[in-house]
């Protein structure tokens, strides 16, 4: 098996239990022999000295919790061990030991009858349905049920950063977080959408893409328009279109914007702020480069969005947004009164017109 981070030999994990150590890769997390990638400086955890050794791992403890926190799925893990007593299957033993103690009924949680190995973890469990939390903040008095969940959130306050990136400057709080950040240097990609191709590399990333991407489901609904969106934080950015909020401020004079284009609009034309990016057909100018490539689409007549439904083409994203609703069962707008949805914003601000006339008679004559 080859690195592939600078193609040196990397022992295979599914070696026979000769091999007495593995170590881990700095660069991507695999197991190998002693390896650390050229020209890269070893990883140093903070308070170690230069001549701290990689951490040895036992090719016993190799199991698939491991192999999927570094990322390593380059083989499928067959699931080899199965439960006398209800069929399920897993991929290691200590999977299967773990899965094991729900069946033994050993220091049983008696909310959820969920069972534990040791009698020290149902306590902490419990506090899962009592709601208690015993350890508490010194300095904003927020409580947490578990000792490291306190641990983490003090460090909010210290600015502690104890967990350094050895490939950039880059520092964090907590340890999942650097292992997240790894992935910008390696471009692992571990979570994968079972409906398309994309990889993402945060489990979040993925979520946000199926509720995107794969769902009509829409719950947040507009209080001005009946407008229906996927994401609350879309709902939020909509709404100011009603209300006018502007929460952008220049910082060289007092005024104010409710979208950032519109702020770097103003640091461009006001304050010689940024880059104008030029049309070298027409010279029009744009703020952002995104809208001068759609603009010169538009001069050569490039349509590179293509309806998946009839033949037409269109030169931006938004265009073949805006058609497709006609092929689409997707109603976007709903009323406000009476809940029924419409696919353009026209028809429903018609629609609640005549609905709040009905509704109006209708408390009248009661």
């Amino acid at each position: 098996m080859r690195c592939t981070c600078d193609g040196s030999t990397v022992v295979s994990h599914r070696g026979t239990a000769s091999l007495l150590s593995l170590f881990i890769c700095d660069m991507t997390g695999r197991f190998s022999q002693q390896h650390i990638a050229p020209g890269v400086k070893p990883s140093v955890p903070v308070g170690k000295g230069p001549n701290h050794r990689p951490k040895k791992i036992s090719p016993t403890s190799f199991t698939r919790r491991k192999v999927q926190r570094f990322g390593q799925n380059s083989h499928h893990l067959e699931k080899t061990y199965s439960c006398v007593q209800c069929d399920k299957r897993f991929s290691s033993p200590s999977g299967l030991r773990h899965h094991m103690n729900i069946h033994s009924k050993k220091h049983e949680c008696t909310e959820c009858d969920r069972c534990f190995k040791n009698r020290s973890d149902l306590p902490r469990h419990m506090r899962s349905h009592s709601g208690e939390k015993p350890f508490e903040c010194t300095v904003c008095n927020k409580r947490f049920t578990r000792s490291y969940s306190l641990d983490n959130h003090s460090r909010i306050h210290s600015g502690e950063k104890p967990y350094k990136c050895h490939m950039c400057d880059k520092a964090f709080s907590q340890s999942g977080h650097l292992d997240t950040h790894m992935r910008v240097h390696t471009g692992d990609k571990p979570y994968k959408c079972s409906l398309c191709n994309e990889s993402f590399s945060q489990s979040s990333h993925l979520q946000t893409h199926k509720r995107l991407v794969h769902s009509n489901i829409r719950p947040y609904v507009c209080p001005y328009c009946g407008k229906l969106f996927k994401t609350n934080s879309h709902l939020k950015r909509h709404v100011r279109t009603h209300t006018g909020a502007k929460q952008y401020s220049c910082r060289h004079c007092s005024e104010r914007f409710t979208w950032h284009s519109q702020l770097k609009l103003h640091l461009l034309e006001s304050h010689n702020e940024g880059t104008w990016f030029t049309c070298h057909i027409c010279q029009m100018k744009f703020s952002y480069s995104g809208n001068l490539k759609e603009h010169i689409r538009r001069h050569e007549g490039v349509k590179p969005y293509v309806c998946c439904e009839c033949p037409k083409r269109f030169c931006s994203s938004g265009d073949l947004k805006s058609h497709q609703l006609i092929h689409s069962d997707n109603r976007g707008f709903a009323c406000g009164v009476c809940a029924t949805s419409f696919k353009r914003k026209a028809a429903v601000l018609i629609h609640v017109k005549t609905c709040v006339k009905a509704c109006n008679f209708h408390f009248s004559s009661i």
